[in-house]
């Protein structure tokens, strides 16, 4: 069985739904999963599709062509189409803060995860002992203003020498430049540790404790330019109280960080996600 997700966009118009379908009819797959969605204000259709094929001669870039060819000049259509069984390869980037990577490790190594992670790169080499008890490979590529560009260059040699489709920053402090973000468009997921954009910076959980807020967030969202402005792919709040502590706001908030960002990689590996004028779409 021969299983495609595919994802378009375009201006909204008439038949667009009824020309997909029926080409995947005529094409003997068998749609098993299919949302749209219409952003009135801008006029831009947005679906998502799988659609399971029985041939044993199926071939997905034949299938490209024949798609292209029949639907994509007459719709305008932007288009994405993916093999359902290929595993998306996804590089993760820290520093020092552990708690991300554990939690995606765990998922990842209890088949919780649908992707591969062909290895882990750090600006320090804190936790290389972590990734050497998943038998991950472990590259130490250090970041200083004088070597900023030379480990940039190191690190786009290692994504594409290792065919990484994702890049994960889980605690990565450092700021990706448009070398990388250029490169990888909408596929750089970051985590913040706050909803954006309020309390930024470097200790956010110390200026929520001072302003006495009641409610602290996460928000995991795609690199930009802009620093923090990329389109958000999740969030999620727990409520505080006056009794927390800097500590306990902390560790709230770490939970929160893993929950969020775990989810934001399900959602992009599980190709959920359109990107339009920095705000996603994320269907279920």
């Amino acid at each position: 069985m021969n299983k495609i997700t595919l994802l378009i966009n375009c201006e909204d118009q008439p038949n667009i739904i009824a020309s997909v379908t029926n080409f995947m009819a005529d094409n003997k797959g068998n749609i098993v999963y299919i949302d749209q969605h219409v952003d009135r204000e801008q006029n831009i259709f947005f679906m998502r599709l799988e659609c399971e094929f029985d041939s044993k001669t199926f071939s997905i870039e034949n299938f490209k062509t024949s798609f292209n060819n029949a639907l994509v000049e007459k719709f305008k259509l932007k288009w994405r189409m993916y093999a359902a069984e290929r595993k998306p390869r996804m590089a993760l980037f820290v520093s020092k803060y552990d708690h991300c990577l554990y939690d995606i490790l765990g998922r990842y190594n209890s088949g919780e995860l649908f992707l591969e992670i062909p290895f882990i790169l750090s600006n320090h080499n804190d936790l290389k002992p972590i990734a050497d008890s998943f038998n991950i490979p472990f590259y130490h590529v250090p970041v200083t203003k004088d070597t900023k560009q030379k480990a940039e260059l190191k690190q786009l040699e290692l994504l594409e020498s290792y065919k990484i489709d994702f890049i994960v920053l889980a605690r990565y402090m450092q700021i990706i430049s448009n070398l990388l973000i250029d490169k990888y468009q909408n596929k750089i997921i970051n985590i913040h540790h706050s909803f954006l954009p309020a309390f930024v910076g470097a200790k956010p959980y110390h200026s929520a404790y001072k302003r006495g807020v009641k409610i602290i967030g996460a928000t995991s969202h795609y690199i930009t330019e802009e620093l923090d402005a990329g389109p958000i792919i999740e969030q999620d709040v727990a409520h505080v109280s006056h009794s927390y502590s800097i500590n306990d706001l902390i560790s709230k908030g770490r939970d929160l960080e893993k929950i969020v960002l775990s989810n934001a990689i399900k959602l992009h590996a599980n190709r959920k996600v359109m990107v339009f004028n920095n705000k996603t779409v994320i269907f279920s």
